[in-house]
């Protein structure tokens, strides 16, 4: 089997949506909304940037009240993987981003490890996902793209 087709599989398997209601979330309040900006120039290393794609398949999956939630958690071979999943409750932590009607929501800690990047959506062939893109923070990564180690 070639390495191409492990990481494909790997990939597949580290980026996923899971189903919101098994995730423990405190409720509360939204505490800040921040204006995001449509332009794909990557010049405000604060904020996240949400293209176009991204846009059209989260109005197509989600039911209106969910938003995309991305984060950052420790795996992979190169010490993080990026983590995607459908939500509907916002925590006091948390960095709402919104662009033409949706939402992308990251907690503080994760946002340090992805600030300035992108988020996509990837349609191919042989997969179609979520992804962050042209992460600034990212010093390396694997080669399918699923985990990345920070500059330090």
């Amino acid at each position: 089997m070639s390495r191409g087709i492990i990481c494909r599989r790997i990939l597949s398997q580290c980026v996923h949506i899971r189903n919101p209601k098994f995730l423990p979330r405190t409720v509360v309040k939204q505490t800040s909304m921040v204006p995001l900006s449509t332009s794909t120039n990557l010049t405000n290393q604060e904020e996240l940037h949400i293209t176009d794609r991204c846009v059209e398949q989260l109005k197509k999956v989600s039911s209106g009240v969910e938003f995309l939630r991305v984060s950052v958690e420790g795996g992979g071979c190169s010490g993080f993987t990026y983590k995607f999943d459908l939500d509907t409750e916002v925590s006091e932590d948390d960095r709402v981003y919104e662009k033409n009607g949706v939402k992308v929501v990251t907690d503080e800690g994760s946002l340090e490890l992805i600030k300035g990047s992108s988020i996509d959506y990837e349609d191919e062939l042989i997969k179609s996902s979520f992804r962050v893109a042209s992460n600034p923070q990212s010093d390396t990564s694997c080669s399918c793209g699923v985990s990345f180690s920070v500059q330090i």
